[in-house]
């Protein structure tokens, strides 16, 4: 019995020690837009056009590297169906990157991204950081939606900017690390804040405590005439 609590307290450690920090990614954006088949691009270097869409919610897991910290990213990949939409709003709150994905065949797709930042604004932290996919862009022939177009959007939003394929890997595991990048950027900007108005608080209050010390010696002067 010993000896199995000491593996399992063992195998803990070991897998703490696997990544420093956890993030949750979320990707967004109309049914058929690629979603899924990207995130299978970045996490597992596979393409499969013939996958079913997604119902609900599903997640795939990656450890990245960048800078020599290890973070592990939990993406979440969302059904882009009307009907799905109340459930993927809850995840929304507990994200830290949002993912908006569009398919460069499809103006329809590019159009409802006003509607899915809408949700982005209502629902999801304030400093969740935020990029601009457009997928397919193997397809060249078909395009409706200019590269240009999709620039501008970006900016109007304040995101930065990829064009993607799932297709032939083109800006997948770019977009997924930047994303990545502005996460723990924001995380260690939150984090040097915190920081600094504990160091902010600790000298307060050790001048407070000071004065405190000064005041109550003064009271117990006595006046020698």
């Amino acid at each position: 019995m010993e000896e199995s609590c000491f593996l399992l307290h063992f195998r803990f450690l070991v897998m703490a020690k696997q990544y420093d920090f956890l993030f949750r990614l979320l990707m967004l954006g109309d049914s058929g837009v690629g979603k899924t088949c990207v995130l299978r691009r970045f996490t597992e270097s596979e393409f499969d056009p013939s996958h079913i869409s997604t119902i609900g919610v599903d997640f795939k897991m990656k450890t990245l590297e960048l800078d020599g910290i290890r973070v592990r990213v939990q993406i979440w990949d969302t059904a882009g169906q009307e009907r799905y939409h109340t459930i993927t709003k809850q995840y929304y709150r507990r994200a830290q990157g949002i993912i908006f994905v569009y398919d460069i065949t499809s103006e329809s797709s590019f159009q409802h991204l006003v509607k899915w930042a809408s949700d982005v604004d209502e629902y999801a932290q304030d400093k969740v950081q935020r990029i601009l996919v457009g997928n397919k862009c193997d397809e060249e022939l078909r395009r409706q939606v200019t590269k240009d177009q999709g620039n501008k959007l970006a900016e109007t939003y304040g995101m930065e900017f990829f064009e993607t394929s799932a297709f032939n890997s083109m800006n997948i595991c770019e977009s997924f690390t930047r994303v990545t990048e502005l996460v723990l950027q924001a995380h260690k900007r939150d984090m040097d804040n915190l920081l600094g108005s504990l160091d902010d608080y600790l000298e307060k209050a050790v001048l407070e405590e000071e004065e405190s010390e000064g005041t109550d010696n003064n009271a117990h002067k006595t006046c020698i005439c």
